[in-house]
């Protein structure tokens, strides 16, 4: 491929002119923190994965919090345990803690980056409350035999489905595949609301749980509660009396972690174009992945099984053994060469230095920690086209050229 270096940057945001106009709108009505818009984007998100309900939050961490914190209102008890894979981003195991768990790490496959099934029931202890497997790269994890230990242990599944817009397992869209799925809607994901996070799930108990959540664990969801408003007709009042401000009473231990009416404007806008976004990405990650197959030799990536549609989010590549070269060597030659990388996460319980005092150690983990050093992934967004895709790979063919004459002299 002839001409210069073309600039690829990791991810992209893009923002419709509906929503400018709705962001507009917004700021002169004054109304600003959660309303219309919120439960607009609400309902269409629902919609267009599939659930009965959805609840927008703060940002994808806090849907994984929120998501979790709903196992207190069924018995669970402060430092319960909740297994999660050991490679996500770090949230994952943020929001475990957050939401006042302790995570129990369980390591994952190379082929996949999910969760090894395999091993999870190692892990189950009386005190293990929940499974929240990771579908990392928009990757459908295992959900077959993940359900079938939750109900062998009497557990609940939520999905951490951060990067799994538009992936689908067996017929049913990620989010709608097990208790609930927490999804984020940060700049690089398919559908934004700049920052932002949603949990989907088809039990409207659950729903009204975390719309208490999200707002301090307020002990009415109505819409005029919901808003701060005055609810002379709350049916609350007559639990409580007729003088109480139900806006004050809380039910249980919550958070703040609303959405805003301007960051749904954003998201809405989103959901317009969501198809053309998806199918975009959709094409171009596949394309890299049929185009990989050349460079196997050299690194292990994601495959498409005949089941399941990929979340198009992004390419990881994971450099092989023996190999003949490092991950700083290709990054170094990639960035020089305009492609922005990103690494492939860590191994969160001995490659994040703040999970030290569980006290796990280097080797735990292998497959995670491979992983951890020696993957990498790039974009595959709307803004870049079959002219990029064949740049990249362009790119990487003469990197392994390169590698290869070097270590033949």
């Amino acid at each position: 491929m002839g001409g210069g270096i073309i600039r690829i940057p990791f991810g992209t945001m893009t923002i419709t002119e509906r929503s400018k106009q709705l962001v507009i709108e917004a700021l002169d009505r004054g109304r600003v923190s959660s309303g219309r818009y919120v439960r607009e984007f609400e309902k269409k998100f629902a919609e267009l994965v599939g659930a009965r309900e959805a609840v927008a939050v703060s940002t994808g961490t806090d849907a994984d919090a929120l998501a979790l914190a709903v196992l207190y209102d069924l018995g669970a008890s402060r430092g319960d345990e909740v297994i999660i894979p050991a490679l996500s981003f770090v949230a994952t195991g943020n929001a475990v803690l957050q939401a006042g768990f302790t995570p129990v790490f369980v390591d994952v496959e190379r082929e996949t980056l999910n969760i090894d099934p395999s091993k999870i029931e190692a892990a189950i202890t009386p005190k293990t409350r929940a499974i929240m497997p990771v579908h990392l790269m928009g990757k459908p994890a295992e959900m077959d035999s993940i359900k079938a230990i939750a109900v062998r242990h009497k557990l609940l599944v939520i999905e951490d489905a951060a990067e799994a817009h538009g992936a689908v397992y067996k017929g049913k869209n990620a989010g709608t595949l097990c208790d609930m799925g927490a999804f984020s809607l940060y700049v690089a994901h398919i559908i934004s609301t700049v920052e932002g996070g949603i949990i989907t799930t088809d039990n409207e108990s659950y729903a009204g749980v975390l719309r208490s959540l999200r707002s301090h664990g307020r002990a009415c969801k109505c819409e005029s509660c919901v808003l701060n408003t005055a609810s002379a007709f709350c049916a609350k009042r007559f639990q409580f009396g007729e003088n109480a401000d139900i806006r004050f009473v809380f039910e249980r231990v919550g958070f703040s972690s609303k959405m805003n009416e301007l960051e749904a404007a954003v998201g809405l806008g989103n959901l317009d174009i969501y198809n053309e976004i998806l199918n975009k990405r959709r094409e171009n990650l596949y394309y890299l992945l049929d185009k990989f197959k050349a460079f196997s030799q050299y690194f292990m990536t994601l495959s498409k099984e005949p089941y399941e549609e990929i979340g198009p989010h992004a390419l990881p590549m994971i450099i092989r053994e023996g190999s003949g070269f490092t991950r700083s060597d290709l990054t170094a030659y990639l960035e020089k060469n305009g492609i922005d990388t990103r690494t492939l996460f860590n191994s969160i319980p001995t490659q994040c230095q703040g999970f030290a005092y569980l006290g796990h150690k280097m080797g735990d983990f292998p497959n995670a920690e491979y992983i951890g050093e020696q993957g990498i992934h790039i974009g595959v967004h709307q803004d870049i086209g079959r002219r990029e895709c064949d740049y990249i790979l362009d790119v990487i063919e003469k990197f392994i050229s390169g590698h290869t004459l070097s270590k033949k002299q």
